[in-house]
């Protein structure tokens, strides 16, 4: 039980930077990671910022889904 403890730890207190966590979620987002691109940023990268940055964008994108979507009714074009 302490060696998981120990490796979540570990993961948490990784360097990553948070902007290098959001440029990563977001071309995953896309899903257009290489994957030796994948496996630099497993070992680099923050758990607690992955999750907080994949909230981010995910907010971000429905935001971006709820513009688009009154732009177009507005303006008439999807009578």
């Amino acid at each position: 039980m302490s060696d998981d403890r120990n490796g979540l730890k570990g993961a948490a207190a990784r360097k990553g930077s948070f902007l290098q966590t959001m440029r990563a979620v977001g071309w995953s987002f896309f899903g257009v990671r290489k994957s030796s691109e994948y496996a630099k940023d497993v070992e680099k990268l923050n758990p607690v910022h992955v999750i907080v940055a994949g909230i981010i964008g995910a907010a971000i994108f429905i935001g971006v889904l709820v513009l688009v979507v009154r732009w177009v009714v507005g303006s008439g074009v999807a009578r």
